[in-house]
């Protein structure tokens, strides 16, 4: 019996969705692999509980792979230089910054700030690669190339690298209906980013996941 192997799309501060997906539909367990594909926070307003939420997955001995989404990249870049604040709150850091109940990242506890810089920017197993956003395709190492992986989503991928590859990803919103489309259509690349933020757009509102091994989605 192979273990279940689960993928979850951007979750950005929907904290209650998370914890229905993982504790009520998904029903993990230890022996499970769960991979998150980034953007925990800014939009919503739960950024924190669902960092902690992780944290504490991970102390407590689940094994969670979360990456990196720009939205974190985004936190790191203001945390490091005043300059990028403006940018990061126009993209919905304010929110994050009243989840943590401070002003200023500067007041931020420094283990967030560890577990940014932790986040991996990509990762690969067995026949997939999980990613936030995409890979540069033209690139001779597309695994160089860390602004792609945050920001540019590609549908089909040609590089020899990437195209025997099934690339799941986030970042770019889509339908629950596009979603299961893309999945039932066997593609290779599957986005699982159903705007779980968006509840007030008709279609969105959904976090979702995915096993691989069966192909079942799971939505809350």
């Amino acid at each position: 019996m192979n273990k279940r192997l689960f993928v979850i799309g951007d979750i950005h501060g929907c904290f209650n969705a998370f914890q229905v997906l993982l504790a009520q539909k998904i029903r993990l367990i230890k022996s499970d692999k769960i991979i998150l594909l980034g953007d925990y926070i800014d939009r919503g307003i739960q950024s924190k509980e669902v960092i902690d939420y992780i944290i504490d997955l991970k102390e407590h001995g689940f094994d969670i792979v979360p990456l990196l989404g720009n939205h974190e990249s985004m936190l790191l870049d203001a945390y490091n230089d005043e300059e990028q604040t403006s940018k990061w709150i126009q993209n919905g850091g304010s929110e994050t910054l009243k989840s943590f109940n401070i002003t200023t990242l500067k007041d931020i506890e420094p283990k967030y700030i560890e577990f940014f810089k932790g986040l991996s920017n990509y990762f690969a197993f067995e026949e997939y690669l999980f990613v936030h956003a995409g890979f540069n395709d033209s690139d001779i190492n597309p695994f160089a190339d860390k602004y792609s992986m945050i920001w540019l989503c590609k549908q089909t991928y040609e590089n020899p690298l990437l195209k025997n590859k099934i690339i799941i990803h986030g970042h770019r919103p889509i339908t629950v209906d596009v979603c299961k489309e893309i999945v039932l259509s066997n593609k290779n690349v599957i986005n699982l980013d159903t705007g779980c933020v968006y509840s007030n757009m008709n279609g969105y509102g959904t976090l979702t996941a995915i096993e691989l091994n069966t192909r079942s989605l799971y939505f809350a």
